[in-house]
């Protein structure tokens, strides 16, 4: 198993990847993402009428998939949910459990940063665009698992869990897709040099 830190970044690599390899490297990148995931679910802002507030867990959980690649990320929201699920209050909002009408949105970010690692194992974080989609698609991977869990955790029809847990969210998911879109394309333009 090598060591040596790569010297210019590669096709097929993700941000990860570019530390010097180790099972120790591995464990320590998936325990911090999981814990960068509870950090940033604590900036909690409740939404007026929904039971879902605005945090910057969705960003993190994209950030952490996107830099540590499908394996790592699917496994640091693995940790992530079941340490949640366990009563560990990392939630949004100091929460805890599967029995939160939020819920299903961690379930749909475990996927989303799934997806989003391997695009960026395929370079989508190279550019700006590139990126913006796999951002975008992300978020929808998070509502389209989140809200219907919200109306069945809530007994909401789907219409009102749409408008209680999508709509309010969509101005603040371009600004951290936005985020994302600077950030990470830089990130691999100051590796680059």
């Amino acid at each position: 198993m090598s060591t040596a830190v790569a010297s210019a970044p590669r096709s097929g690599q993700v941000l990860a990847d570019l530390l010097p390899a180790s099972r120790v490297r591995d464990a320590a990148l998936v325990l911090g993402g999981a814990a960068l995931t509870g950090l940033a679910a604590q900036i909690s802002l409740p939404v007026p009428g929904s039971p879902v507030p605005v945090t910057g867990q969705t960003f993190a959980a994209l950030l952490v998939g996107t830099a540590l690649g499908a394996g790592r990320g699917f496994l640091s929201l693995a940790v992530y949910a079941l340490v949640g699920m366990a009563g560990v209050p990392w939630f949004a909002g100091g929460g805890s459990g599967a029995a939160a009408p939020s819920f299903g949105y961690i379930l749909g970010m475990l996927l989303a940063a799934t997806v989003v690692g391997a695009l960026a194992r395929r370079g989508a974080d190279r550019s700006v665009l590139r990126t913006a989609g796999a951002m975008l698609l992300g978020e929808a991977i998070i509502y389209a698992i989140g809200v219907p869990y919200l109306a069945f955790a809530t007994g909401m029809s789907l219409t009102a869990a749409i408008a209680a847990g999508l709509t309010p969210f969509l101005i603040g998911d371009a600004l951290k897709a936005a985020l994302a879109m600077g950030v990470l394309p830089t990130a691999w333009k100051f590796l680059n040099r």
